[in-house]
């Protein structure tokens, strides 16, 4: 009898710690998830604080600077180090680090109040190799305002006009095909719609057909035009044109911001008023250093 009565005694002294145990693990558990995503949270700081500082650069480190600690402090704060750095060219990628203190609650049993989290985050500003949401709508790279003031001249100071007129092919006016490796018409609705939309897939530099004629002389896209006045708009920028009628290409090499003022038309004869403008914009960056030119327009990514 006493032995049956000390069996059971150590079996509940053995459950009881047993149950200890467990408990503890599944604290333990519930704390390290806690610290998990708290981990998660740093690093979504730093790379949000990260891509807002680089869409001021390489043009305003300070600025950069600037923005990037007040993203950091209003996201949870923790900002240890920003640091404006080269890597394709001058000021032209931002490192944040953030560290933070990820308080523990079972945990507390064994000693251990909290622990340090810590995430860090490097972007990039850079011209783009392809870009998405073009409008269809070729620019001369020999136009005064990408050449004067020491390369592009931007902002409400130097209003400019593109003209919609013949570009130097017979039955090509200034409007491009988009859809690449494509000598045909893609119609009045599918220009407003890009014109309005942008083109909604990613357009590498290179050969793109003319779309002949006039086209935007109708009334559809004036129009369109109308509707984007005062809103900024991503031009291809070409070198040269070859060809003739539906053969007639534009060499992409750059794309160029520009926000739209107005719109003329009359007869063959036409323009757009406005400005070139910098825009960061969506777009697959290049890894490449001054390749492709850099007219304004770039992109912001997270890099290694």
């Amino acid at each position: 009898m006493n032995a049956i009565r000390r069996q059971s005694g150590q079996a509940a002294v053995l459950t009881a710690v047993f149950l200890v145990a467990l408990l503890s693990i599944a604290a333990f558990v519930i704390d390290v998830g806690s610290w998990y995503k708290a981990k998660r949270d740093t690093q979504a700081t730093a790379d949000a604080a990260a891509l807002a500082s680089a869409q001021s650069l390489p043009d305003d480190p300070g600025t950069a600077t600037t923005l990037g600690g007040q993203y950091a402090s209003k996201n949870g704060g923790g900002l240890q180090t920003l640091t404006i750095g080269s890597q394709l060219s001058t000021n032209d990628s931002v490192t944040v680090k953030i560290s933070r203190s990820a308080p523990g609650v079972f945990s507390k049993i064994f000693g251990l109040d909290s622990v340090t989290v810590g995430a860090g985050a490097t972007a990039r500003v850079g011209a783009m190799s392809a870009a998405k949401y073009v409008a269809p709508i070729a620019v001369n790279r020999a136009h005064p305002m990408l050449n004067n003031c020491s390369g592009p001249c931007f902002g409400s100071g130097y209003p400019t006009t593109l003209p919609l007129s013949k570009t130097g092919a017979p039955g090509a006016f200034a409007l491009v095909n988009l859809i690449n490796n494509d000598n045909g018409t893609p119609g009045t609705s599918v220009l407003v719609d890009w014109i309005l939309h942008g083109f909604d897939q990613y357009l590498d530099l290179g050969d793109y057909f003319s779309d002949t004629g006039a086209k935007w002389n109708s009334s559809e896209v004036i129009d369109a035009l109308t509707q984007r006045i005062g809103t900024e708009l991503l031009f291809p920028v070409y070198d040269t044109l070859g060809g003739t009628g539906s053969n007639a290409q534009y060499h992409i090499i750059a794309w160029v911001g520009f926000h739209l003022t107005g719109v003329t038309a009359s007869g063959s004869n036409g323009s757009i008023s406005g400005w070139f403008t910098r825009v960061i914009w969506q777009g697959i960056q290049s890894t490449t250093a001054g390749n492709p030119q850099s007219l304004g327009a770039r992109t912001v990514d997270l890099v290694q």
